[in-house]
């Protein structure tokens, strides 16, 4: 395959961002008084994830989910596969699979490149039909989240970086890949491609997109 068709996911292909999820997990512990402190020390540290989203992606992210410091590998495999029923599919847009035949119909290699975890997105991609999927992974320690994001962390302008690092490995023509994205803060990622397209794109992002003719995708209903 000559090209590939990367596609953000939060807010993309999925109607919600990471934090839907991520109190989906933090909420089902095995306990109710785990649950109930886990959701009271994110909620203590919101200001310290605002302060985050505002100053750098990255940070969020690892902020974000350093609230998964010690759950249980056992105990994240048996939510994902909740988390993906309950929260993420039926947030699935629409037309969301169909664009994604639409591409793999075309030859591309289809990649999702999205700040979610890898357990999350497994089930998905695997829906979707994917071919691959670049996601944040949590570091193990002895069985346990430590709390620690892997490197490299997916998120901002580091996603750019993993598009050109995925396209070189597959021989992909980055002038004739696709990248997919509804955010601002996904400009260098889409900007490293060929076909830079929006979907459901932010007032930044639509401004950008009209001043330098970018094309827009409504996947809000099934292609007919």
């Amino acid at each position: 395959m000559s090209a590939a068709a990367y596609f953000d996911v939060d807010g993309t292909l999925v109607g919600t961002n990471l934090i839907p999820p991520t109190l989906a997990y933090l909420l089902n512990q095995a306990s109710p008084l785990d649950s109930a402190r886990r959701f009271g020390r994110l909620l203590l540290g919101t200001p310290a994830l605002v302060a985050a989203e505002m100053q750098d992606r990255r940070l969020f992210n690892e902020e974000l989910f350093s609230h998964f410091r010690g759950m249980s590998e056992d105990r994240m495999v048996v939510l994902s596969a909740e988390v993906y029923k309950n929260v993420v599919k039926p947030n699935l847009l629409p037309g969301a699979k169909d664009l994604i035949d639409q591409c793999k119909r075309a030859g591309m290699r289809v990649v999702l490149i999205t700040g979610s975890l890898d357990w999350t997105m497994a089930p998905l991609a695997e829906y979707l039909g994917a071919d691959h999927c670049i996601s944040n992974r949590l570091e193990l320690k002895d069985g346990y989240c430590t709390g620690k994001l892997l490197r490299p962390v997916v998120a901002g302008p580091g996603k750019a970086t993993l598009i050109v690092e995925d396209a070189r490995a597959h021989g992909h023509d980055l002038m004739k890949c696709h990248a997919y994205s509804d955010s601002f803060s996904d400009v260098p990622m889409m900007s490293v491609v060929g076909h830079p397209i929006c979907i459901r794109p932010d007032a930044r992002l639509r401004k950008l997109a009209e001043a330098y003719h970018w094309a827009t995708v409504d996947i809000s209903r099934r292609t007919p």
